[in-house]
């Protein structure tokens, strides 16, 4: 086994590498200088992320034996992009994270988007065990679409030791999250129990759609084999995520069929904001002729036209669970890897 810090990689290595210059290098770090062409650019990237180069900004704090303490108090944030600054059940999420780390004497190193860690340069500054302990991959399932992007997450692992997914879930690592297919069933079952029957299904097409199948197959029936229009049954599933998109699926379920439905379960407060300005619109009264009931929560929910029943997710407390795994060095790898699943509760108010 060896001993002692590993050697530390140095821009004249990366020129070694790549066959250039450690002027030419520095020129690709900064930005700054000659233009570089494209193919010596790709060559010391390529050398960059081979070696694992990062700027030597804490080499006298090591040589002097404090920089690992640094470390080890900072927590790195990811999330999948910059859309998720703009949605309230997001913030709600990053509220906790920052009030943990706050409250643990932790700090928050860096907030990235996944797309920027394509950049190999930015990825090795900041994913480096000399710059954090810890790092918190916020629904980063909405980003992984490629190949590629999984070998970024393989690239974490080996260089990170604690890592949390935050609301998502992926095999061989530590996880928060809430029980998405409870939230859906609990919801559904709420609403059999209130005596509707003719029940459909807006949001993402996730753990929800299997909460929503699991109620009604409780209750004797069996909800529809896809998305889209059952006309055997008469259930309805349909894909949407946010306001605007739930506007335009509830919009496509009344053009599908001659009636709305009795209730229609929301995948998430945002969607069921926008389905209730499409039935004001269409100057269809909730409760009295369409049921409304959603998962989330948010504060917003309880200032809706009619206010929204809905299923409340600890938000502030997967944020807050998440950097207790990284403070406590729980969040390990692999066979051990913990996934915490937060329970959820209904909220009645008026819109069911």
């Amino acid at each position: 086994m060896e001993n002692g810090p590993k050697p530390q990689i140095t821009q004249n290595d990366v020129a070694q590498r790549a066959g250039v210059s450690r002027s030419m290098v520095s020129y690709v770090l900064t930005g700054y200088g000659r233009a570089v062409a494209p193919e010596t650019r790709q060559k010391i990237l390529d050398a960059i992320n081979n070696l694992g180069y990062r700027p030597n900004k804490y080499a006298q704090a090591l040589s002097k034996g404090n920089g690992r303490s640094l470390a080890d108090r900072h927590i790195g944030i990811v999330l999948c992009d910059v859309e998720k600054f703009l949605r309230p059940y997001y913030a709600e999420i990053l509220a906790g994270i920052h009030l943990a780390a706050h409250e643990k004497g932790f700090h928050i190193r860096f907030i990235r988007f996944f797309d920027e860690l394509k950049d190999p340069i930015l990825y090795n500054q900041l994913i480096h065990g000399e710059e954090i302990c810890g790092i918190l991959l916020v629904a980063l399932d909405q980003s992984l679409k490629t190949p590629e992007d999984r070998q970024i997450i393989d690239g974490i692992r080996e260089r990170i030791d604690q890592i949390v997914c935050v609301e998502w879930q992926m095999p061989g690592l530590s996880s928060v999250s809430f029980d998405r297919q409870n939230a859906a069933f609990q919801a559904v079952s709420y609403l059999f129990d209130q005596g509707y029957r003719d029940i459909v299904y807006l949001g993402e097409l996730d753990q929800r759609v299997l909460g929503f199948r699991q109620a009604f197959l409780e209750r004797g029936r069996e909800a529809a084999s896809g998305s889209g229009l059952d006309g055997a049954s008469g259930l309805y599933i349909d894909d949407a995520a946010d306001m605007p998109s739930g506007y335009e699926a509830v919009q496509r379920l009344h053009r599908s069929r001659p009636a709305l439905p009795r209730a229609i379960l929301a995948g998430s407060d945002e969607v069921a904001l926008g389905l209730l300005l499409y039935l004001h619109e269409q100057r269809v009264a909730v409760p009295e002729e369409v049921a409304v009931i959603s998962i989330d929560n948010l504060e917003i929910a309880a200032y809706a036209a009619p206010p929204l029943t809905t299923m409340n997710v600890q938000k502030r407390a997967m944020g807050r669970r998440a950097v207790e795994m990284i403070v406590n060095r729980t969040a390990g790898q692999n066979e051990h890897a913990l996934s915490l699943l937060l329970p959820v509760n209904l909220v009645v108010r008026k819109s069911a």
